[in-house]
């Protein structure tokens, strides 16, 4: 095969040790080199120094685990690196050895038969990190909360029947008061605070024959004291987060006043005040996206390569002239885990493009199709918005498909009722025919 990379490099990755191939021209032939380094700093260190010797220009690696980054961290800075799919560069059977590896990845990225997954810039990769972080904590203070909710279950305190919230400012008060010794129902329903107060007959049954032991104090108050340190980094997570949005978006507007192009230059905190003119998406979820893609959509050709690459779209499995099956192959799941929120925050906007969509796509399909399709939309959206730097702009209704659908659900329906044996005759609706109907059907 034609040769594409003069001088390419490949690296097998390991936890201890990292091999490396390269392959340079010399005396009118091909000629390979292997070595073995270690991975830490100063070994990786004497990787860099060997291969820039060599003269490489292009250096591959496998994504393994997280044992790549180390190494991606020592060599961004002075080769074109390319992180590639394991799956996609898998030797033939019979011959894994690490050395084989290298040079086996060594040889497709000479062809030019690599295709390198996509790694944001350090900025972005850094945001990613805080909010993937916080995002574990919110999680686990969820798991908290409901092992809260267990706890009391058993002590017989029916406490969350009464209270909305029992981590509220009332509910923790009388949690702290029974931890401190307080087992009267009167005095402890006579904590509640703002609107709980109404509630005080209730409050009192709920905490009626209680059975609050030491041990029960000892766990619910560690639970508390977890919850609270959370809060805690969670909050310090949000405002590291937010400083570091703005330390990142300062060179970027300076680049805008000083005349730089607005498409290729977009800072982190426009990226997020567009991101949070779609419905349903708020501030958090805004951090989450940028964390996970970045703001620079020239890293894909068109919109449908994006929505490809974070696997919101139909997937192919198509042998013998057959469409076996066209399931959506799985993705970054961070990256969904943020869609979904904002997918499902998008469908509970009244009468919204979102909303709609979802409901078409779910009368003739199920819940989680059509949360796919809007998920879909959704990156579409994103996608101009970075590329273009406007707002969302919902799209204008369209009467015509309107009254197309509502005639389609009008034959399916006398389609329906017909099948069961009824004759219908249809009649157009009048306003006084609709309100003397409506009266008729009320109590």
């Amino acid at each position: 095969m034609d040769v594409l990379v003069e001088r390419p490099g490949a690296l097998d990755v390991h936890k201890e040790s990292v091999t490396a191939c390269v392959r340079v021209p010399r005396e009118g032939v091909r000629v390979q080199e292997v070595r073995e380094f270690k991975t830490t700093v100063r070994g990786l260190l004497a990787l860099h120094d060997w291969l820039a010797e060599l003269g490489v220009t292009r250096v591959a690696m496998e994504a393994t685990g997280v044992y790549w980054k180390p190494v991606w961290a020592i060599l961004e800075a002075d080769f074109e690196l390319l992180l590639c799919n394991a799956a996609h560069v898998k030797n033939v059977p019979g011959r894994k050895t690490d050395v084989g590896d290298s040079q086996w990845l060594c040889r497709l990225l000479e062809c030019g038969l690599l295709r390198a997954s996509f790694v944001p810039p350090k900025p972005v990769r850094e945001l990613r990190e805080l909010t993937r972080r916080r995002k574990t904590l919110v999680r686990d203070r969820q798991r908290e909360a409901g092992r809260l909710h267990k706890t009391l279950e058993d002590t017989g305190i029916k406490l969350d029947c009464v209270a909305t919230d029992i981590l509220g400012v009332s509910g923790r008060l009388m949690l702290e008061a029974l931890i401190g010794g307080e087992r009267d129902p009167a005095a402890l329903a006579g904590l509640a605070k703002g609107r709980l107060r109404v509630k005080h007959s209730a409050l009192i049954e709920a905490f009626e024959g209680v059975r609050f032991g030491p041990q029960n104090a000892l766990l619910i108050g560690g639970i508390l004291r977890h919850i609270d340190f959370l809060d805690a980094e969670i909050e310090a997570l949000s405002t590291s987060i937010e400083t570091h949005i703005a330390a990142h978006s300062e060179p970027a507007r300076d680049a805008d006043q000083a005349g730089a192009d607005a498409g290729t230059v977009r800072p982190f905190e426009l990226a997020t005040q567009l991101m949070c003119s779609l419905p349903g998406i708020q501030h958090r979820t805004a951090q989450t996206l940028i964390g996970e893609f970045g703001i620079d959509m020239s890293r894909f050709p068109s919109d449908k390569h994006f929505v490809s690459w974070a696997a919101q779209c139909p997937g192919n499995h198509e042998s013998a002239g057959k469409r076996r099956s066209g399931r959506t192959r799985k993705g970054p799941q961070h990256l969904n885990t943020a869609l979904n929120d904002a997918a499902m925050g998008a469908i509970r906007v009244k009468d919204g493009h979102f909303a709609r969509k979802y409901r078409r796509v779910k009368a003739r399909s199920c819940h989680g199709v059509a949360l796919g399709a809007v998920k879909h939309s959704l990156l579409i959206a994103i996608y101009h918005m970075l590329t273009t730097g406007e707002l969302y702009r919902p799209p204008t209704p369209n009467p015509e498909a309107e009254q197309r659908q509502r005639e389609r659900t009008t034959r399916r329906l006398v389609a329906q009722l017909e099948k069961l044996g009824n004759v219908v005759t249809l009649q157009t609706a009048t306003p006084t025919a609709t309100a003397t109907a409506q009266a008729a059907v009320s109590p």
